[in-house]
């Protein structure tokens, strides 16, 4: 979980700040909250957060009012504003403000979750990709997609292939059962611990007992490789 994303929600209802810890804590994030935009702040000035989820009605300064105060002090760090405030002028003014996403309530957790990821995956900073990865017996050229053991070709399909891709370049981070999903079947998680349990029969020595493609427990797989050549 050190390697998670750490999320800031926001919002003075109590009810909401626990169900979206804990759905979000099911998908591998870190969580803190706060229930006012004063809380907020505090939270801020020791932790360095991935992502702020806030709302726009809050008792106090309102979420509008503290994104606009977070951007004027420079801050980077993506907004995701809720409201139960849907009208065209209300997105605007929360986007005016410098939120990067807003989102109607009631929502949907999935809905919200995919929001989620977008806006990590756009502010997470460029990386040089690996050409290959040595794990074991192993390597993995990333750009072909090719998977040698000892000099033989191991064959994979390709769903396997693109799976193998994402946990080399986050090489000994979790990857989310959503993240590793096929693009529009993010919300099969069944699919994906079938797709790992086959990379495992293929990589590992002893698949019962994985060495190498391994279970984060709360967060999703992680991939730890011996060496990542660019």
């Amino acid at each position: 979980m050190d390697q998670a994303s750490h999320i800031l929600v926001v919002d003075d209802d109590r009810r909401i700040r626990e169900l979206l810890r804990s759905y979000l804590v099911d998908n591998g994030y870190r969580v803190s909250m706060a229930g006012t935009a004063a809380e907020a702040r505090a939270r801020m000035q020791g932790l360095a957060f991935d992502l702020i989820i806030l709302d726009v009605m809050m008792p106090g300064e309102s979420g509008v009012g503290l994104a606009q105060s977070l951007r004027q002090g420079r801050q980077t760090v993506p907004i995701l504003m809720l409201s139960a405030l849907s009208e065209t002028p209300d997105r605007i003014a929360g986007l005016a403000a410098g939120s990067d996403d807003y989102l109607s309530k009631p929502f949907e957790p999935r809905e919200l979750l995919l929001r989620i990821q977008s806006l990590l995956r756009r502010s997470a900073p460029a990386a040089v990709e690996p050409r290959e990865a040595l794990f074991g017996d192993l390597v993995f050229n990333v750009q072909r997609g090719d998977l040698m053991r000892a000099g033989a070709p191991v064959r994979l399909t390709t769903r396997e292939r693109d799976m193998l891709r994402l946990l080399v370049k986050r090489a000994g981070q979790p990857l989310s059962r959503q993240e590793l999903a096929a693009p529009g079947q993010e919300d099969s998680a069944r699919g994906v611990d079938v797709q790992i349990n086959r990379l495992r029969q293929k990589i590992e020595d002893d698949p019962a007992n994985p060495v190498f493609l391994q279970t984060v427990r709360g967060a999703g797989y992680a991939l730890h490789v011996d060496e990542r050549r660019s």
